[in-house]
Parts: structure tokens; sequence; C-alpha cells
């Protein structure tokens, strides 16, 4: 069977990243599995230059097809931020899933609500030959003051679904993986990983 890296060491995204992707004929393996340190700069100024750097790097670093992302949190009341910087928006060393959302909600504090956002997601596909292949997905919600749900991670106990009355945080995995920011990238990039698949196969 074919393998696929899952470029990234966040346990949160490669559970979801395994259950959205578990149909495909491939084993789906990450650097936990191969024991891999290895460390890439996210210095892009797009969700697509910062996905496309981690899955080059590791593509070359182990000559396995590689999948990547990167994803933020957009705000309206805040121009768009965290955006890019979600991952490190605290400011304090360390920080943190507990200490973004707090200063999340501090930069909001005073801003008229409903607090409008989503969340945006960029895959990319790196194979040993050929061009990387990209893929978006976009979740629109709200932010609220106060965090509900034990599920998910990061923003997640604080970004609302209004038509669901529900967090992101509040949901089952089967339903966040429905309708979340990276699953609808990762079912947007389906039909050119199932097409790579087949011709490694075929390549043998």
């Amino acid at each position: 069977m074919q393998e696929l890296l899952l470029a990234s060491r966040n346990q949160g995204k490669l559970k979801e990243m395994r259950a959205i992707l578990h149909d495909l004929p491939a084993r789906l393996v990450t650097p936990y599995d191969l024991n891999l340190d290895l460390q890439v700069q996210e210095t892009g100024s797009t969700y697509a230059e910062n996905a496309a750097r981690k899955a080059e790097a590791y593509a070359r670093y182990n000559s396995l097809a590689t999948l990547a992302d990167d994803s933020g949190l957009e705000v309206a009341a805040l121009e768009g931020a965290p955006g890019l910087y979600s991952a490190r928006y605290a400011p304090q060393p360390g920080a943190t899933d507990a200490d973004r959302r707090a200063y999340l909600l501090a930069q909001l504090h005073g801003q008229p609500r409903p607090w409008q956002a989503q969340f945006r997601c960029i895959v990319a596909l790196a194979p040993l030959e050929g061009s990387v292949q990209f893929a978006e997905g976009v979740c629109p919600g709200e932010i609220i003051p106060e965090e509900r749900g034990e599920q998910g991670f990061g923003y997640d106990p604080i970004f609302l679904l209004p038509e669901m009355g529900l967090t992101m945080a509040e949901l089952e995995m089967d339903q966040k993986n429905r309708i979340s920011h990276r699953a609808r990238a990762l079912q947007s990039i389906l039909p050119e990983l199932e097409k790579l698949l087949t011709k490694m196969q075929r390549e043998g």
C-alpha cells in the first residue's frame, strides 16, 4: 500500500486529517510514526506559501508524497486578524490555546457584536514529481465571549456556528469533519490525492 505523509506535529490536526482521509487507499503516516523532528519555518506571506513550504520540505526529506496545511482564524472586527498568526497570536512565550483565546477576546473587548469570523484552511499536496496542488476550505461563524464545549482545539470553544447554535468545540468529531474549514479543503483535494495514489501504484 502506498504511503502518504501528513506533515503536521499538531495532534488535533492529525486526528482530524486521519479521520477525514480514512477511506483513501493509502497508509497515512505522520512525523511521529517516522520519528521525525523536521522544523519548517512558516515565514510565507500566505497560507498557501506556508502549506507548500511544509509539504515540499517533508516530501524532499522523506521521499514520500506529502500533504500539509496552513490555517487560521479571521475576525472581521480585527481586520482579518489573527489570520496567518493564529497559532502564535498571544504575546507571551509558550502561550497555550487558552492563552490565545483569552488574548483574542481581550482584543475584541468593547467591539460591537456579533463578532463575525471565519476559519480558513489551505492544503498543499506535494508529489515526488510534478507541481504542488492546492485546495481551500472556509467555515463561517462568529466569535462568542464565553467558552463552550470540550471537543476540538485552538479557537474552537469560542467559534460559534450560528445555524447550528453550537461552537466548534461542541460538535462531535464526525459532525466537525463534515463542515470544518479543514474538512472542506481536504474534500476538495481528494480527487488529486486519488489520481496521485493511482499513478504511484501504477508506477510501482
